[in-house]
């Protein structure tokens, strides 16, 4: 099932189930919560709720009629991970990491697909990063890996838009990596049964006004997701609705000679085999 979180014109906000390329199902309008949060939330019982309604398919919307918004409001945690391709890290200067390089975005630093990504006023070196998302559906702490995929709902898209002055100032990533609406999510939400396990295999690129500038497998993270979940819930208890930005592949304009910076004007869009593309515009900040 792939499900969208929307806003109507009148600014109601909805969940729905996409029919086709163009049409979506309004789920909300069948009794469905008004977003993946809560259907996370409400386990099994909002999860038959939501196939019931879509296999109805009773109130249909053109997708071009709607504003799409990320596919999860509100994250309690949004863990990103850091070097998780070989080839990435050795652009970077780095060793392979041992251990997965856990950091965390905050939902400010992103916006939905369609919406503006926003170059602050203050760096030109705004970056670019295609990420596979997974987020988390069932609750749990010390997670076997062997057991971390049952507690993983699906998957999305992300870009991990990064400051990267601000990021390389200290060790610490945080600040570089969540300037407000530096990053994107979506644009919709695609359950684990509709992918292979772990969402492994999937091809994952970056275009940039078109020109492919990252292109990778997901096969090919170090970490991948069910290792990722597991080393997560080791520090914290995991909740319907936590996400894990799973890592970027090579290609990134920092390593790239000339480097090449995101500039208002640039569409950049992030594509996952299976999963779809998620695309945004570039602006300058305001103000």
């Amino acid at each position: 099932m792939r499900l969208i979180a929307f806003k109507h014109k009148d600014g109601r906000q909805a969940l729905g189930a996409r029919i086709d390329a163009a049409t979506l199902a309004d789920l909300t309008a069948d009794g469905v919560p008004d977003s993946l949060d809560a259907v996370l939330g409400g386990g099994e019982a909002a999860w038959q709720q939501v196939r019931e309604a879509a296999s109805r398919a009773r109130h249909r919307l053109r997708l071009d009629e709607v504003h799409i918004l990320a596919p999860v409001r509100a994250p309690g945690k949004a863990f990103a991970i850091g070097l998780n391709y070989v080839d990435h890290a050795a652009e970077s200067n780095f060793a392979p990491p041992k251990y997965p390089v856990i950091f965390q975005r905050f939902p400010s630093s992103w916006v939905a697909h369609g919406e503006p990504l926003v170059r602050p006023h203050v760096s030109t070196q705004f970056d670019y990063e295609a990420e596979l998302v997974a987020v988390i559906g069932k609750s749990g702490r010390y997670i076997p890996s062997e057991k971390a995929l049952e507690h993983v709902a699906g998957y999305s898209i992300f870009n991990d838009g990064s400051i990267r002055d601000y990021q390389l100032r200290t060790n610490q990533w945080t600040l570089g990596k969540n300037f407000d609406a530096s990053g994107s999510f979506g644009p919709e939400f695609v359950t684990a049964d509709e992918l292979p396990p772990g969402a492994k295999g999937l091809r994952i690129a970056c275009r940039l006004n078109g020109q492919v500038l990252q292109e990778a497998d997901t096969k090919d993270m170090i970490f991948d997701v069910a290792t990722l979940v597991a080393a997560c819930s080791e520090a914290m208890e995991l909740h319907p609705g936590d996400i894990i930005i799973t890592g970027t592949p090579s290609g990134v304009g920092l390593a790239r000679s000339p480097q090449v910076w995101m500039k208002p004007g640039d569409v950049c869009e992030i594509e996952i085999e299976k999963i779809g593309v998620l695309r945004n515009t570039v602006v300058d900040e305001q103000g």
